[in-house]
């Protein structure tokens, strides 16, 4: 099995084709030196050494914070390309993802040849942060392998780079030969916001621990004191109690053996707010086995009520893996080693010589380094183990006798939450409406512009023609579904238009030929030379000219038999003529026979009639959104306000 293969399925990247957990968030950081190193043992040492130094950096952060479900880690995976990579589960507190970008963020700052990426169930979701900020063309498609953290910034690979979406490879190898190109820089906006938002940890993190009294078996007490990352497996335990579970807590069996005679103590426990809204908000029945105060004393009985929850928390936790059996396959060190020699990490070097001793001592030293720097990650995930060990080494209740316990932390948040969600909302409320004036602004300002360059100040300085050339432009490009476009290696060729063929075919469908008509003393062919732009073709042959002679019968007696037809309906009125006087419909009196046969075959002035509809149509919208204004506004126009004000 390949090194690829064997780390396919511990890799992050396997998750591509399932929707992620949605309350975890997933980060991935590449070393510019793994886009060079062919060699998987060079790879290997390089990541060791990596993360061996972040877990140092970051160690001052998050020693004395309290994750939710899981603390920050990392682990090497080599597919689809080398790399560091993990996952944190935050559950119902966001600040723990928000401290996970803090993290990634400073160490970028500290490590200059990384990049990181980070995202979660939602997508990029430092993006979605940054939404009214961000350019048009960024969208969930077009973000892919685009979005990293470098150097302490974020960067965007713009399209310019690439068109479609970029290779992870190709990505990185941009980034890393581009580390002084402003150009893959997100905006500025997007730059401020996230600093920000991220400028308030790693306080705001610190100030989301929460300490609090509670009274709880001296069992209890001594797990806490030796392992406090483990309240937050009894604040999930006792969170997510099902009907099995809570069978457990109803015996106690392995925190509380001998009942009420159990002696109890005052602790102070640290947990998140998160973790301590769980508890308290939650209403749940002491089991008869464990001792509770007299009410009457309220203090006392809330310490103690708080302690029976994390106790029982403790006990249903405990069970719960036990019985799942999770920590009966091999040491923590078996699986790391099983896993180098799947990764190929030895090169098929023989057991027992020079050269596999050397790195099997490497990778002994990585793995104490790194289990003492992880070694809430391990708790966290073998807590069954750890939890025997830890109360197998002698207690009592003396140990807690004669301490001075701070107070409690004040609570009030969680009672007055109010007025923060307000303010959170108003905030993006806030945001939210610049975002929305400055759009305005911004087509007001362009909108200005286009009417300024087109049609000055009124109707009367509108260039009208316009319009009829717009269109007749607009209408001469090739559309698609993406809308219309004219080519720019379009090949314009004349028509192939078989003219002699299409008479036949007119001929044949109305059923006659045409027939001379010299009484008639209308002349046709001006009418018809607008109406019908056919072109005139000459040919030397005789055959030819009786061709066009007998063409020409047809047209005049097809023409005819049109107009008769046309007089009988109000069509023609709908239109204006070109050589129409608009004084003419307004003049009475009396009007020639001729001059009304000279006005039924004057050639219809298309561009005046569109134009003329088109203000028409403007006029009836009354400053509203039509298709008037829809059209023109798709060819690029803009009409004057005062075209609709009866111009």
């Amino acid at each position: 099995m390949s090194a690829a293969d064997s780390s396919s399925t511990s890799s992050i990247f396997a998750l591509k084709n399932s929707r992620p957990p949605d309350d975890t968030v997933f980060y991935s950081i590449f070393s510019d030196a793994c886009l060079t190193s062919a060699a998987v043992a060079a790879v290997s040492d390089e990541l060791q050494s990596l993360h061996l130094q972040i877990l140092n950096h970051i160690t001052p952060f998050t020693d004395t914070y309290i994750w939710q479900h899981q603390p920050f880690s990392l682990s090497i995976t080599l597919s689809p390309i080398p790399h560091l990579s993990g996952h944190l589960r935050f559950g119902d507190n966001l600040d723990d993802e928000w401290f996970v970008v803090f993290l990634l963020f400073e160490i970028s700052k500290n490590f200059p040849n990384l990049s990181i990426r980070v995202w979660d169930s939602d997508g990029e979701f430092l993006l979605i942060e940054c939404a009214f900020h961000l350019p048009k063309w960024i969208n969930p498609d077009t973000s892919i392998n685009r979005v990293f953290i470098r150097r302490g910034l974020l960067h965007i690979i713009p399209q310019l780079k690439f068109r479609s979406t970029p290779k992870l490879e190709d990505a990185l190898r941009i980034l890393v030969g581009g580390s002084d190109d402003s150009s893959l820089h997100a905006p500025d906006a997007v730059q401020l916001h996230l600093n920000n938002k991220i400028s308030e940890y790693p306080q705001r993190a610190y100030r989301n621990v929460h300490k609090v009294r509670a009274i709880v078996p001296v069992s209890v007490a001594w797990v806490l004191r030796h392992e406090p990352y483990l309240i937050s497996l009894a604040v999930e335990g006792f969170y997510d109690r099902d009907i099995d579970s809570m069978k457990y807590a109803s015996r106690m069996e392995r925190f509380l053996p001998r009942g009420k005679e159990e002696e109890m103590v005052e602790v102070v426990v640290r947990m998140s707010r998160a973790m301590y809204a769980q508890l308290v908000q939650q209403k749940f029945q002491a089991p008869s086995c464990f001792p509770m105060p007299e009410r009457s004393n309220i203090r006392m009985y809330l310490e103690a009520e708080l302690g029976m929850k994390i106790s029982c928390g403790f006990e249903m936790i405990y069970q719960l893996r036990k019985k799942q059996g999770g920590e009966g396959k091999g040491s923590t060190w078996e699986a790391f080693r099983d896993s180098l020699e799947r990764s190929d990490y030895f090169e098929g070097l023989l057991l027992g010589s020079k050269e596999y001793k050397r790195l099997m001592e490497k990778a002994e030293g990585y793995y104490q380094n790194s289990s003492l720097q992880a070694r809430a990650s391990e708790v966290l995930s073998a807590p069954v183990k750890r939890i025997d060990e830890v109360l197998a080494l002698p207690h009592s209740a003396d140990d807690f006798m004669n301490l001075e316990l701070p107070p409690s932390d004040d609570d009030s948040w969680l009672y007055g939450g109010e007025d923060e969600l307000n303010a959170a909302l108003q905030e993006r409320q806030m945001e939210m409406d610049s975002y929305n004036l400055k759009q305005k602004n911004k087509h007001k300002s362009k909108d200005q512009q286009e009417g300024d360059s087109a049609s000055g100040n009124n109707l009367d300085e509108y260039d009208l023609g316009g319009i009829a050339k717009s269109m007749q432009s607009f209408i001469e490009k090739i559309s698609s579904y993406e809308g219309a476009e004219v080519p720019e290696d379009r090949n314009l060729k004349d028509v192939d238009f078989d003219v002699d063929q299409f008479m036949k075919d007119m001929e044949t469908v109305m059923g006659h030929r045409g027939s001379k008509d010299n009484d008639s003393d209308l002349d046709l062919e001006d009418g018809l030379s607008s109406d019908l732009d056919f072109d005139d073709f000459e040919d030397d042959s005789d055959h030819a000219e009786d061709d066009e002679v007998g063409e020409d019968e047809f047209m005049h007696s097809y023409s005819d038999a049109l107009n008769k037809e046309l007089k009988a309906t109000t069509l023609d009125k709908t239109f204006v003529h070109a050589q129409e006087q608009p004084s003419k419909k307004n003049d009475e009196g009396t009007s020639s026979c001729n001059d009304q046969i000279d006005e039924e075959l004057t050639p219809v002035d298309v561009d005046f009639n569109l134009v003329k509809n088109f203000l028409d149509s403007y006029s009836s919208q009354e400053g509203l959104s039509g298709p008037a204004s829809n059209l023109l506004g798709l060819m690029g126009l803009r009409l004057p306000d005062d075209v609709g004000k009866g111009k």
